[in-house]
This record gives C-alpha cells, sequence and structure tokens, in this order.
C-alpha cells in the first residue's frame, strides 16, 4: 500500500528525477506528477520513468497532492512555494531541495498568512550532470538530507518531512537555515569555488597533461554555472567567510615553500591527511 496517493515534484531534473525514480521503484506514490516549463524535459522524465504524468500548469499538477517538493534553481523556490500553496491548499506537505536555506525560509516566512505546510530540506546528494536522463533511483540512499525548520514550523510538518527523505533511503538532519547555509559554505560551496579556480587557472595548452588528479578536482567544476551563480549570491557572507579561510590557508602553503619550511609543509599536508581520511570514503 503507498504511502501517498500523489506526489508532485515541481522541476524534474537530476534531484526532481531521482526523487521520481525512487518513490516509483519503492511502491511509494500511487502516481508521481511532473511539472515544469518545458514539455521537452518533461517528455524525458516520462521516458525514463521518473513520473507517471507530466503538467506544464502548476495549479493542474498539485490539485490533488499529498506531497509537493519543489527541485527548482534557487532564485524560484520561494515564488514556487506560495504559488504551490495557494493552488493545494495549506494542509499539503511542501518542502524544497535547495541548496541554501536561509534566504529562502526567510522569504517564506515573511508570507502573509503565514504557510503552517512548509519546511526546507537539501538533499546532499548530487552529481556534476544534470537532467532527468541523469536521474538514480538509488541517488539519496545512505545519504543526508538537512531538514531546516524555523521558529515558524509546525512540529508535525517536520515529522512529516523526515519521513519522507528517510522513505527514500536517506539520513535526515535538523539544523537552523542559518547553521545549514555556514557548514555547506565550507563543504559544498567552497569547494565548487575551488574546483572551479583550479580549472581557470589552468593553461589551455597543459590539459593534455591533466591527468586523476586534476580530473578529480575539478570535476564539479564542470556544472551550470546560473545555477551555482544563484546559489554563491544566496549565501555571500558565509561563502566569504570560507573563501576567506582558503585563502589564509594558500598564504601558508606559499610560504612553507618559499620560505623552504618543508616541515611546516608536510605537517599541514599530515593534518589534511588526518582530516581527509576520517571521512572514511
Amino acid at each position: 500500500m503507498p504511502l501517498y496517493s500523489n506526489v508532485a515534484i515541481v522541476g524534474v531534473g537530476l534531484i526532481g528525477g531521482s526523487i521520481g525514480l525512487a518513490l516509483r521503484q519503492r511502491g511509494l506514490a500511487a502516481e508521481v506528477v511532473g511539472i515544469g516549463r518545458r514539455q521537452a524535459s518533461l517528455d524525458k522524465a516520462l521516458a525514463c520513468g521518473a513520473i507517471d504524468r507530466a503538467e506544464v500548469d502548476l495549479a493542474a499538477g498539485v490539485a490533488s497532492s499529498d506531497v509537493v517538493i519543489v527541485a527548482t534553481p534557487v532564485d524560484s523556490i520561494a515564488a514556487t512555494v506560495r504559488q504551490v500553496v495557494t493552488e493545494s491548499g495549506d494542509t499539503t506537505l511542501v518542502t524544497d531541495a535547495g541548496s541554501t536555506k536561509a534566504a529562502i525560509c526567510a522569504e517564506i516566512d515573511a508570507i502573509t498568512p503565514p504557510l503552517s505546510s512548509f519546511v526546507g530540506s537539501h538533499p546532499l546528494a548530487g552529481d556534476h550532470r544534470s537532467g532527468p536522463e541523469n536521474a538514480r533511483p538509488d541517488l539519496f540512499e545512505g545519504k543526508v538530507v538537512v531538514v531546516t525548520p524555523t521558529g515558524a514550523t509546525p512540529s508535525g510538518v517536520v515529522g512529516r518531512a523526515q519521513a519522507l527523505w528517510e522513505s527514500l533511503g536517506a539520513r535526515v538532519m535538523l539544523m537552523s537555515p542559518e547553521q545549514h547555509d555556514q557548514a555547506l559554505a565550507a563543504t559544498s560551496h567552497l569547494p565548487h569555488l575551488v574546483a572551479s579556480a583550479l580549472a581557470a587557472a589552468t593553461p589551455d595548452q597543459w590539459l593534455p597533461l591533466a591527468a586523476t588528479g586534476w580530473a578529480d578536482t575539478t570535476r564539479i567544476a564542470a556544472a551550470d554555472p546560473e545555477l551555482w551563480t544563484q546559489i554563491f549570491s544566496h549565501n555571500k557572507s558565509a561563502t566569504i567567510a570560507a573563501l576567506d579561510r582558503m585563502v589564509e590557508q594558500l598564504g601558508q602553503l606559499r610560504m612553507s615553500i618559499f620560505s623552504e619550511n618543508w616541515q611546516q609543509l608536510q605537517d599541514t599536508l599530515i593534518q589534511a591527511k588526518r582530516t581527509r581520511d576520517a571521512l572514511g570514503n
């Protein structure tokens, strides 16, 4: 017996498509509806089995939903949530999959009258590739999803969102939107900038010599630049703080090499290896 009669996903790209595939493969929803602006993208989602039905009209797509997941770029999430609640009513569980949380949650909390059915979410899973054709039903298995209630979020809504993500195989962590953005600036947003800086600093004529190390380190730089520009604009202060820490660390490494302080350099490399090894994969 499915947990949900109808789940609507607004934005059926990599994340939205993977949610749909997981719901369908696990038999969690009687119907999964994909909602988007471009029929061509929705047709891809239908072809790969991520959704049962496609809608370009949001009102028609969310009309009978138990759950609505907004998996659009971060700039449009708050406005889309407002529209979803207007069309589906304030009893349907509404969550999102945005990579930033503080600005989104603050904008939604400011809606009048207050919404009582929304809580922010961020699945820490993904790929530098995009589109439903790259979606995977196991994308969330064993991965962390951060759920970000605010002071205005009813506890029952938090529990429903947690149950949703856990049903897809994820592990849920609860954090405030502000804590989330500070943490993700260090663990996600800064790595993207570092990968992009390395790629941009490499002369074209040396690319034939770029082997596995360069490819592994710069992989995420291949992601959608427009999407990531939106993420950085939403998390400006925390990202700058993370960049400042990185600049300081690079300066120390440079000084170690310039002054031929090889012991200091090795100590830094040992600490970096210890930190990386602690991740366990």
